[in-house]
């Protein structure tokens, strides 16, 4: 299989998982169709639009591939009739989201790779593409994105892994299906280590005014 036929089934499964924790934030947060929609939309193609423009790949996929647009309105779609699980969607959201993470990450930074960028830029851009759609769907629902929410567990580091992990690889010849693959399960596993163990980034100490010494 080469590396371009695996960037596109990681790149549409991972369409298909955000895209269904966009849809299952809207229904949690009681919006109608068309903000269910507009929020699988937002969380499925945010990341990948922001990359295409940073790199010049204009216009971006979702505007050229049908594909990149069906796959997120069929998420939107199964998402909209699925309401026994609206018991269980915070922590699904998250699951779907630990998924997109996974897959983006690794697609972000090898289509940086195809355009000729170094490793250390590829590795900012799997992040930026992973992050950028949950930023865009906690926004528009009116929440504080995980990105920098207070206490949040890890988020964006179980990304920068992922992406350094296939920077790595790709720099040291390895094959890309084989390492694309297991780069976006591991930062799945890390992610979902990571809510169900609470790890969380550490914090700078500072001083307050009375010159003790705080955390925060």
């Amino acid at each position: 299989m080469s590396a371009s036929t695996v960037i596109t089934i990681l790149e549409l499964a991972g369409l298909y998982v955000f895209a269904t924790s966009g849809a299952l934030m809207a229904v949690y947060k009681g919006f109608d169709v068309v903000g269910i929609v507009v929020l699988a939309l937002l969380t499925a193609l945010g990341g990948g639009i922001l990359r295409d423009l940073i790199i010049g790949a204009t216009p971006p996929a979702a505007f050229t591939e049908l594909s990149y647009l069906v796959v997120p309105l069929l998420a939107a779609v199964v998402t909209f009739f699925a309401h026994g699980l609206v018991h269980r969607l915070t922590f699904t959201v998250l699951v779907f989201d630990a998924a997109g993470l996974g897959l983006f990450c690794v697609t972000g930074t090898l289509k940086a790779f195809d355009f000729g960028l170094g490793p250390l830029q590829a590795v900012l851009l799997g992040i930026t593409t992973a992050v950028g759609g949950g930023v865009l769907r906690d926004i528009t629902a009116r929440e504080t994105p995980a990105l920098v929410q207070v206490e949040t567990d890890l988020y964006a580091i179980p990304a920068a892994a992922g992406a350094v992990i296939v920077a790595v690889a790709h720099e040291a010849g390895l094959p890309v299906p084989a390492v694309a693959v297991g780069a976006a399960a591991l930062v799945f596993a890390f992610r979902l280590t990571a809510m169900l163990r609470h790890w969380t980034a550490p914090r700078a100490r500072h001083h307050d005014a009375s010159g003790g010494r705080d955390v925060s």
